[in-house]
């Protein structure tokens, strides 16, 4: 199978397209032929290396050998299930997060049948589905930690990317009144939701979806007893740390077990939520989507389609 392959850290010049042996699905895992892929991120912190964290877990000096093909988020047709597998079939349409297991920039990949991966909804393209799990799943942890209810008002800062996108439509759904701000202007698909964008408090959770501001600059929006959660560790992981310490403020540890991804799916299948996407490369331009995500200005995700059936 044609795969990215990178074997030192680096910006998109250290990809290069090479031919691998096609992986195999093990015990309890799914054969996945991936017709459309993103890059999110995750991805681009594994690929640079940055924050150093990454690291740590991808390996150092070099990549290790399981994180030398990147690509977190897929969409495709099952092509094999390992034994024990009872939940899938070959010839399933699927999408999922390869959380801290990447491989999805290449043709084939192989992924857990319990991780975070469920059957496309009726009518959706894989190119649509590919980034629906990876932002989603870290929204729905937000609320989850907030404890929101209907008629809460929240702040949603980074509301233009994956995670501040997607945090947006699951609350509106939720009938939580949102406000919702970004450094970008909101796409139109956001606001025809009924959002505000005009910042003015006091808010029961302030949700920091981009990662790029903190509890002290966010606290004079807040209710007394409000919130703030953020999708990043900050600096020097203040954040965890505030968490630890502080009842106003709560860090959302994502899950991606089976469950959210069923959520995730039903709320797809509801038309309550649908990943917003900013640009489509094709799979041989993989490296050029990367350059795009590392300006930081996309809108939604950036896909990559591996296919003309994508």
């Amino acid at each position: 199978m044609r795969a990215w392959v990178r074997e030192s850290y680096g910006g998109p010049g250290v990809l290069r397209l090479e031919e691998r042996p096609d992986p195999v699905a093990g015990p309890g895992e799914l054969l996945v032929r991936v017709h459309a892929s993103t890059v999110n991120r995750t991805d681009l912190a594994y690929l640079t290396g940055r924050p150093w964290v990454n690291r740590a877990v991808c390996g150092w000096p070099r990549p290790r050998a399981w994180a030398r093909v990147l690509g977190s988020e897929y969409a495709g047709v099952v092509e094999a299930v390992g034994p024990g597998v009872t939940s899938y079939a070959v010839g399933d349409r699927v999408c999922g997060f390869a959380d801290g297991r990447p491989g999805a920039h290449a043709e084939r990949v192989v992924v857990a049948a319990d991780s975070l991966v469920a059957r496309l909804p009726g009518g959706w393209s894989f190119a649509g589905a590919a980034p629906a799990m990876e932002g989603a799943h870290y929204a729905l942890a937000m609320p989850r930690v907030a404890r929101t209810r209907p008629g809460d008002r929240v702040l949603i800062l980074g509301a233009t990317g994956a995670i501040g996108s997607a945090l947006v439509q699951l609350l509106v759904a939720d009938d939580v009144a949102v406000t919702a701000v970004s450094d970008q202007p909101l796409p139109d698909a956001l606001r025809e939701l009924p959002v505000t964008e005009e910042v003015a408090g006091p808010y029961d959770v302030v949700a920091d979806a981009a990662g790029k501001s903190s509890f002290a600059a966010c606290r004079h929006l807040l209710a007394p007893r409000g919130t703030y959660v953020s999708s990043d560790l900050g600096r020097g992981g203040v954040n965890l740390l505030l968490a630890a310490a502080h009842p106003r403020v709560r860090f959302p540890v994502p899950k991606a077990g089976p469950e959210v991804a069923t959520e995730i799916a039903g709320r797809m299948a509801a038309g309550s939520y649908r990943p917003l996407i900013d640009r489509t490369y094709a799979f041989d331009e993989l490296p050029a989507a990367y350059a795009y995500v590392a300006t930081g200005r996309k809108v939604g995700n950036v896909v990559v389609t591996h296919d003309a059936a994508s």
